[in-house]
C-alpha cells in the first residue's frame, strides 16, 4: 500500500468524512518525485466548533506515524459541511520555492 492510500484509509477510519481528497503533490517540488508532499482536503462535521489549529491537531494525531516518517509536507484544508458548501473547493497549492534550484 502506498503512502497516499495509507493516509486515505486512516483518515476515512478516524473521521468518516463527507468528502476526502488526498493528493500527492510531490511532483511539484524539487528533487525526485516521491511520496513526501501531500495536500489533504477533509470535510467533516467533527470539526464543528473547533478552531483551525484544533482541527489540524486532530488530523496530525491520526497521521502521527506518517508525519514522523516519510512525509515532508502536509497541507491541510479542514472544513465542516457548511464551510465546504460556501467555498466549494480548497485553494490551489503554491509553486514550490525550491523547484528552481535544480
Amino acid at each position: 500500500m502506498n503512502q497516499q492510500d495509507i493516509i486515505t484509509e486512516k483518515l476515512q477510519q478516524a473521521f468518516s468524512p463527507e468528502h476526502l481528497e488526498v493528493i500527492n503533490e510531490s511532483h511539484m517540488h524539487s528533487g525526485l518525485a516521491t511520496e513526501s508532499h501531500f495536500k489533504v482536503v477533509i470535510v467533516c462535521d467533527d470539526f464543528k466548533g473547533k478552531m483551525l489549529l484544533a482541527r489540524h491537531r486532530l488530523v496530525n494525531k491520526v497521521l502521527d506515524k506518517e508525519l514522523s516518517g516519510g512525509i515532508h509536507a502536509l497541507a491541510l484544508h479542514t472544513m465542516t459541511m457548511e464551510e465546504w458548501f460556501k467555498k466549494g473547493q480548497a485553494p490551489a497549492s503554491p509553486a514550490c520555492a525550491g523547484a528552481d534550484k535544480h
